[in-house]
């Protein structure tokens, strides 16, 4: 099998979470537009805030939950120094590692299959991290199965609270469902403005809140992620539940 074979045998692989994630830009173009079969959760369009707010020249990068690299390998190629891609699923590690060696950045990606583990001690430090919808599924993916909603999102504030020990920037980005269940929210009303409450509360004294992009209708088809404004503050349930999910720009206070 040669490696671009293993990539497109790896990306299929079952799992919750496989499909998830759309190929980044470089590996969509060697493996063929087309090549996987994949619903885009607006990558390209994070991506753009995240470029438009972020200096990624020359920086040391923490990706948790990278999924199948498609933000490991934009930010290397948007000028990052390293990444250190943190995946549970083997398969979607082992498909970074091979995108890796095939995209020629294999020096510049630590690909390790494993939960991060936020409350240990880790002495590693990173100019930037991203945490793009992860928490939500503490209790699930990894944490404590039995505890309550409350209590995970009890944890939910000592995951940010670490972040703070491991980054100066963090990226952040959170669902509404806990477990991934469209049925148990973890806020009451499934709101923006309870979400970013949370937010705010859960980094009070530790981080500050620096940007808020939220995704907004641009035309019949297209989405930008935009300052939080009265124009998209409220909640649109015809836009889904993910484009319901703000993304935080957090700078350590």
């Amino acid at each position: 099998m040669t490696p671009l074979e293993k990539l497109l045998s790896l990306y299929g692989e079952s799992s919750k979470h496989s499909n998830y994630q759309v190929l980044s830009t470089r590996l969509d173009k060697i493996l063929g537009e087309g090549a996987v079969d994949v619903k885009s959760r607006y990558e390209l369009e994070r991506l753009e805030f995240i470029r438009k707010h972020v200096n990624l020249g020359g920086k040391t990068v923490l990706d948790i939950g990278g999924n199948t690299g498609f933000f490991t390998f934009e930010v290397l190629d948007a000028g990052a120094r390293s990444v250190h891609y943190f995946e549970g699923n083997p398969e979607h590690a082992d498909f970074v590692r091979t995108a890796a060696m095939v995209l020629g950045c294999a020096d510049q990606v630590e690909v390790t299959n494993a939960y991060y583990g936020f409350k240990e001690n880790n002495d590693r430090v990173y100019d930037v991290a991203l945490l793009l919808n992860v928490l939500h599924h503490l209790g699930d993916d990894f944490g404590d199965r039995k505890a309550s909603v409350e209590d995970a999102k009890l944890d939910m504030v000592e995951c940010l609270h670490h972040m703070a020990t491991v980054t100066d920037c963090l990226i952040f980005q959170l669902g509404f469902c806990w477990k991934g269940d469209r049925n148990s929210l973890m806020f009451p009303r499934g709101t923006k403005g309870e979400l970013v409450d949370f937010v705010t509360q859960a980094t009070k004294g530790l981080w500050l809140i620096d940007k808020i992009g939220v995704p907004t209708k641009i035309g019949e088809r297209e989405v930008s992620y935009e300052p939080m404004s009265e124009r998209n503050s409220s909640r649109d349930d015809g836009m889904g539940e993910f484009l319901n999910r703000p993304l935080f720009i957090l700078r350590r206070a």
